[in-house]
């Protein structure tokens, strides 16, 4: 978490969630964002400072100063940090925002049902959906022991 810009506090059961990290993960070639599943056995001694039942309710992200922010500013913050989607710029208007805020809302309270709808399933086992590595220094170590 040190080392990157933006560490984002994701659902790694949800089908839809976890498959957004991953693809943030892939295109995250600098390092710039660090992704922690909530579900992880040892979150909250990790991460005190994180409600799991509140980020499981709207995505959390922080700043490496410590700044925390919510939603949709930081799915906006973390494609803009990897180079990527940069329409989602426009959700950030300040006439635009209200209602993309809540769609987001609608659909962070109804993940669940729309995964099942998309993906067939509304969670993963036990397991995350994606192993996703927090960083990419993780994930080039992950690679190292495979070999």
């Amino acid at each position: 978490m040190k080392d990157s810009a933006l560490t984002i506090f994701y659902d790694g059961r949800c089908p839809l969630c976890a498959a957004e990290m991953k693809q943030l993960r892939q295109h995250d070639g600098a390092g710039k964002l660090c992704l922690e599943d909530i579900n992880q056995p040892d979150f909250e001694q990790r991460f005190p400072n994180i409600d799991p039942v509140e980020a499981d309710r709207m995505l959390h992200g922080q700043w490496a100063d410590g700044t925390l922010i919510y939603g949709l500013d930081v799915t906006a913050q973390a494609w803009a940090l990897v180079g990527r989607h940069q329409w989602l710029k426009l959700l950030r208007l300040p006439l635009v925002r209200w209602f993309a805020d809540l769609g987001y809302l609608f659909f962070a309270r109804y993940r669940r049902q729309i995964s099942r709808l998309l993906t067939g399933s509304s969670r993963c086992d036990a397991q995350a959906c994606h192993k996703i590595p927090a960083s990419v220094s993780a994930e080039t170590s992950q690679i190292k022991e495979i070999r």
